[in-house]
């Protein structure tokens, strides 16, 4: 079992229990999935910085990423109805546990000038979103193969109802958050 699965399922369901007053564990929130999406604008001129997104998104999630096509067509960006133009993955089970327990404690320590993650990123429903600049923070990647540093976004989606509940869950689970 995951590391950060355990520790959810010994230590963070008890006390979002005692802080929210529910009476059944199934009332506690929880982490549905996890999705990481990468935006390759190039690939209109280039195709093969796709190719090389997968590359870097298949190491970083530990599973095949799906290409994603343009849904309209934009003519200031040259770009056509069904273009390839991004990458994405959705993490559930026991992957999205092993990769968050990466993210809260190797990956986000890294990030240059990191004061804490902005509380202020939730949506309004429970799900949690904030962006990468680089993916050079992340040390599954090996710096000389890389061609050229893309950001992209991690969405935490939980089952929970508030936005204060889907914080304290990731923020008992580890989540470095900084104070308002």
């Amino acid at each position: 079992m995951a590391r950060l699965k355990d520790k959810y399922k010994t230590e963070t369901i008890p006390a979002l229990m005692k802080q929210f007053n529910y009476s059944n564990i199934m009332q506690a929130p929880r982490l549905e999935k996890v999705i990481i999406n990468m935006g390759v604008g190039q690939a209109v001129q280039d195709p093969k910085q796709l190719d090389h997104a997968v590359r870097d998104l298949t190491i970083i999630a530990g599973q095949k990423p799906v290409i994603t096509k343009a849904k309209k067509s934009i003519a200031n960006f040259k770009i056509r109805e069904g273009m390839r133009i991004g990458t994405k993955v959705t993490l559930r089970g026991e992957r999205m546990y092993e990769f968050l327990d990466r993210f809260f404690n190797i990956v986000l320590p890294r990030v240059r000038d990191f004061g804490g993650i902005s509380p202020t990123s939730f949506d309004g429903r429970g799900n949690f979103a904030m962006g990468l600049k680089e993916q050079l923070v992340f040390p599954e990647i090996d710096y000389d193969k890389v061609d050229k540093i893309r950001g992209m976004d991690v969405v935490v989606a939980t089952s929970a109802k508030t936005d204060q509940e889907a914080q304290a869950l990731l923020k008992l689970l580890g989540m470095p958050f900084r104070e308002r």
